[in-house]
């Protein structure tokens, strides 16, 4: 199953006042600004830096782009501000993610869906992998899957995230690509993908659902073997030689885009203007450089394309959470 076919109330004073603005200062009507849904240092920090530096370094705004911080219900404070307080603002742009697609498809946004808000574009992507540890018995997807049909039981997969998360969610289709029912997985959660990491090595677990990114220095150990690449067409580079789960017979695709969304009320002139900032950013060799720099791969989709992605990815979700009990 692809994933990647077609490639509005919370107070605003209660959150303007939990805000956390990089460099000290609000953004000002004439500057650009880009709010990252959780504290500095994690992904969508670095979604927010990819525009605002990339943006800077290339002379398409005149200003530095302020980064402010709004953490809460993972995506959920900022999606509702945006919603609710800062509906039609031309000059804000807010960072998202496949986790946000889940998340919607999920119902933790409250009250809002996927189309309250306009989609305007994703950077750049990471892909998921299914890795084992290099002494598994297993070559190949398909040895995996032949055992996982016979034994689903007994064979545990990890990850750092809870069932429904972005992790569980790499298994579970890759599982029903092959006709295995997502109930029957044996899932064990762990705070993050280092920790899910460590117990594969330390054979605590069978199977990993990772990152592509996140492996490169563990591939170059020679501690880990990947079955497939959740990508579209095999990488470059150390993941050359890792197959995709297409090219072994299995549909499934799991693209981690960095992206982001405007206002509900934005007019189209402001957000065009913004789809083809973006666009000419993504063409740009400086951008190529930095993206690469932060572990990610070649996305550029924009606009209307986008949001019909994500309306689609957000749909697929939906239906594999109803199909497992995890709507709500």
């Amino acid at each position: 199953m692809k994933i990647n076919k077609a490639l509005r109330h919370c107070s605003g004073l209660a959150l303007l006042g939990g805000m956390l603005v990089a460099g000290g200062a609000q953004a000002q009507s004439d500057s650009t600004e880009c709010i990252a849904p959780a504290k500095p240092g994690g992904g969508y920090d670095l979604t927010c830096r990819l525009a605002a530096n990339g943006l800077q370094e290339t002379g398409l705004i005149d200003q530095p782009m302020v980064v402010t911080y709004m953490p809460g219900g993972i995506g959920a404070v900022a999606y509702n501000h945006v919603n609710g307080v800062r509906t039609d603002d031309p000059n804000l742009i807010v960072a998202a993610s496949t986790g946000a697609a889940v998340n919607l498809a999920l119902g933790k946004f409250g009250q809002y869906d996927a189309t309250e808000v306009r989609w305007l574009g994703a950077l750049g992507v990471d892909y998921g992998a299914i890795v084992v540890n290099a002494d598994s018995p297993w070559q190949n997807l398909d040895e995996l899957m032949d055992d996982l049909r016979d034994n689903p039981g007994e064979i545990a997969f990890g990850a750092g995230g809870t069932i429904g998360s972005q992790d569980w969610m790499k298994a579970a289709l890759t599982a029903q690509s092959a006709d295995i029912s997502p109930q029957d997985l044996r899932y064990v959660a762990f705070e993050g993908g280092g920790e899910a990491l460590a117990a594969l090595l330390g054979d605590h677990i069978q199977v990993f659902t990772g990152d592509l990114s996140e492996l490169k220095s563990q591939l170059e150990s020679g501690k880990i073997r990947v079955l497939a690449a959740l990508s579209e067409e095999r990488m470059d580079g150390p993941y050359a030689d890792i197959p995709t789960a297409a090219e072994q017979g299995y549909d499934v695709q799991w693209p981690i885009w960095r992206g982001y969304y405007m206002g509900p009320e934005v007019d189209d002139d402001a957000y065009f203007a913004w789809v083809d900032r973006l666009t000419e950013l993504s063409e740009s060799e400086e951008f190529a450089e930095l993206r690469e720099a932060r572990g990610l791969f070649r996305m550029s989709s924009f606009g209307p394309e986008f949001d019909r992605y994500v309306q689609e990815q957000v749909a697929q979700f939906q239906s594999l959470a109803e199909e497992v009990g995890l709507s709500q």
